[in-house]
């Protein structure tokens, strides 16, 4: 049987939360749909099929997630003709935000591909944006009313049911994806027995991850090490308005090697309150083992190779239950009978009025307020599930919908020469207050915080390349990165200062910003160490250092207003070959950046505004303009 073929690409879970969407929706035309992550399809099958929607995000500054880099290099090879898709017919919906530089560059450069590869579009692209009111759904819900317009007049065969959703009658709520089974304690002991504290505390994670749904199998469910906090140092004053802490880790377990410019992830460690909250919420026994597998897995030794794993760890370390939203799929309406709508947590609501208000949130009217009380407010699934005490859901139903606990990704703060066993992270806690005046705060760099050095606390990590290479000693470097933007140049000033001692190394120029010197000059003694007595930022060595301080009068300065005032510095050392690197806020700062070289490209080199623009972009593809920027 024909299938609509739908493949995604997600980094953080929102193009797979679109997938499934989209997936669901086909079902309930009557749809065959076969759904992949792009990193388990062979792309040379893409000929062969009839009609294929791809959801792909974009990621920093214009990147594809790690998942689709494999399926977009075989796309660019040059062998594949003008007709290599000739009859294929597929449809894009991007995801991105529109506050980068680069918004759903991904998806436009896909959709532009397969159209250069003979493909038809069904549709024209959609591009969903994180900055919308009501998020990306607000552009992915009329792209797919288009969608399967458009799909039943070119391969009317497979939506049987037609272009809306024809009421069927027979089933009230699909069954869940995931089977639950539980196993007796004695079975399970023997895992654990004979193996060391970390590596009993490596095979759960490892388990337990590797069995959530929403987790993507190109991931690494088991951590590369396990680091122990040395220090937890405030680098501001206390109330400056922010907290941003440097710490330093030991590893514990294999020092693993890295780096400068790489990046490192964490497991944040869940409030043990919350889990043992939303366990006793859900009547739940913390202390059965389970194994949790796809429901339409029948190969019984594929089941016995899932190693089982307390309920409690389970949840513990891949269950969100106490930062992230729930999927929309929570609220989202399943299927019909005689002209009512049910979702699936009003299927499990016994009480009348909680189940109008549901019935509400997954009814188009009320998609907007839906966002404004899920995604705007950041409730999470405690607090949710807390909000319709009447729900009681089934585990099955719970570990589908609940997000997957993710990991966090820091820039290393540190040179591996310079500390052999450890690896330094410079973090912003973050706290805020929602549009209802809720105090939120970040889960992982909260629990980072308040971790005490002199605890045995393990903290489970992996490691791998971030946007910005490390660089050779040779290359002269201009660096901006204001706020916490530093964290990965102290690593590379730490690595030149410590190549200096024997060899001559090229020069480095540095642009820091702040608020204020007395609140957040980050690392102030550092950066002033390393700029005088001929340090590598000395102007001596044809380097130097210089700080915005943003608040310190009544004009802002920003770092780019600090550029232009090197301006002839800058030049100088892009005309010997410097490469720039830039990291900090995702907001205005890459884009005002980079409008401040193209600027100083133009004065300095007397050449127009779209020359320097081409100039920069040049410098981008031959590898000397990176950047680095989280929101």
């Amino acid at each position: 049987m024909r299938k609509l073929l739908i493949l995604y690409a997600t980094q953080t879970g929102n193009a797979l939360d679109a997938a499934e969407r989209l997936s669901r929706e086909a079902e309930r035309r009557g749809c065959p749909i076969n759904l992949l992550s792009l990193h388990q399809y062979d792309p040379s099958l893409l000929p062969q099929e009839e009609a294929v929607i791809f959801v792909v995000s974009t990621t920093g500054q214009g990147d594809a997630p790690d998942s689709m880099k494999v399926f977009w290099r075989y796309l660019l090879q040059r062998n594949l003709g003008h007709h290599w898709l000739k009859g294929v017919h597929y449809a894009v919906f991007g995801l991105g935000d529109s506050s980068y530089q680069k918004y759903n560059f991904v998806a436009k450069k896909l959709d532009k591909r397969l159209l250069d590869l003979g493909g038809t579009a069904i549709v024209e692209r959609g591009l969903g944006d994180d900055q919308h009111p009501s998020g990306y759904e607000a552009s992915l819900d009329p792209w797919m009313s288009s969608l399967w317009r458009m799909l039943n007049m070119i391969k009317p065969e497979l939506l049987s049911n037609g272009p809306d959703v024809v009421i069927q009658d027979t089933v009230l709520i699909d069954q869940p994806k995931v089977r639950i089974t539980y196993h007796n304690i004695e079975n399970v002991e023997s895992h654990f027995s004979s193996a060391s504290d970390l590596t009993s505390l490596n095979i759960q994670i490892g388990s337990a991850r590797s069995m959530h749904p929403g987790k993507s199998s190109f991931d690494r469910s088991r951590p590369d090490c396990f680091l122990k906090m040395l220090k937890n140092l405030p680098l501001t004053r206390l109330n400056c308005g922010k907290d941003v802490r440097h710490f330093e880790f030991e590893f514990v377990s294999n020092a693993l090697e890295y780096e400068t410019g790489d990046v490192l992830e964490i497991l944040p460690g869940q409030d043990s309150a919350a889990v043992d909250a939303f366990i006793q919420r859900c009547n739940l026994d913390p202390d059965s083992f389970i194994t949790v597998s796809p429901r339409e897995m029948d190969d019984q030794n594929a089941h016995d190779s899932r190693i089982p794993v307390k309920l409690k760890n389970f949840v513990e370390f891949s269950m969100d239950v106490d930062s992230a939203s729930p999927r929309r799929y929570f609220f989202e309406v399943r299927c019909s009978i005689n002209n009512i709508m049910f979702q699936v947590m009003r299927f499990f609501a016994t009480a009348e009025h909680e189940r109008e208000r549901l019935e509400y949130f997954g009814s188009p009217e009320g998609r907007d307020d839906l966002y404004q009380y899920n995604q705007r407010e950041r409730r999470t699934v405690l607090e949710v599930l807390d909000d319709f005490p009447s729900v009681q859901m089934p585990f099955e139903w719970l570990v589908q919908l609940v997000p997957p606990l993710k990991t966090r990704a820091f820039s290393i703060s540190s040179s591996q020469s310079a500390h052999p066993n450890q690896v330094h992270l410079t973090v912003n806690v973050v706290s805020w207050t929602t549009p209802y005046k809720r105090k939120k705060k970040g889960l992982c760099s909260s629990w980072l915080a308040a971790l005490d050095p002199r605890d045995d606390i393990y903290v489970p990590a992996w490691f791998h390349k971030g946007s910005l290479p490390s660089p050779s000693p040779s290359l002269p470097l201009i660096l901006v990165g204001p706020g916490t933007g530093c964290a990965p140049f102290r690593g590379f000033v730490e690595e030149r200062a410590l190549q200096s001692r024997t060899n001559s190394t090229a020069p480095i120029i540095f642009f820091f910003g702040c608020r204020n010197e007395d609140g957040d000059f980050l690392y102030r003694d550092f950066w002033l160490n390393h700029s005088q007595n001929k340090g590598v930022l000395s102007e001596a060595k044809g380097g130097g250092f210089y700080v915005a301080f943003s608040r310190e009068q009544p004009q802002k300065v920003y770092v780019q207003h600090k550029m232009r005032e090197h301006s002839q510095r800058i030049w100088d050392l892009l005309a010997e070959g410097a490469a720039v690197y830039v990291a900090g806020s995702s907001t205005k700062m890459p884009a005002d950046v980079t409008s401040a070289f193209e600027e100083i490209v133009a004065k300095e080199n007397e050449v127009s505004t779209e020359d320097a623009a081409r100039w920069i972009r040049a410098l981008e593809k031959c590898g000397k303009y990176h950047i680095e920027a989280w929101s």
